[in-house]
């Protein structure tokens, strides 16, 4: 269970976590606004907002979804 872990790292640390976390061979469960790590670690993803999910997916076809993004406060990466 990570809590915005890319938050305050610089590039290169940034790079590190991502291949670090991607070589676990474990369920994650990740909490998150940086939307290029999960479009880059993660097949599935669950957008909450406001306390309830409004989205449970696929990753790739979520973030496609430039509309949905920008009505839930996120941005496309």
């Amino acid at each position: 269970m990570l809590d915005e872990p890319s938050a305050g790292l610089d590039p290169r640390a940034r790079r590190t976590l991502i291949n670090l976390l991607r070589d676990l061979p474990i369920t994650m469960l990740v909490s998150t606004h940086d939307m290029r790590l999960v479009e880059e670690l993660f097949s599935r993803t669950i957008v909450m907002d406001e306390g309830l999910i409004v989205a449970d997916g696929d990753t790739k076809k979520i973030l496609s979804d430039e509309k949905f993004l920008n009505a839930h406060g996120l941005e496309k990466p």
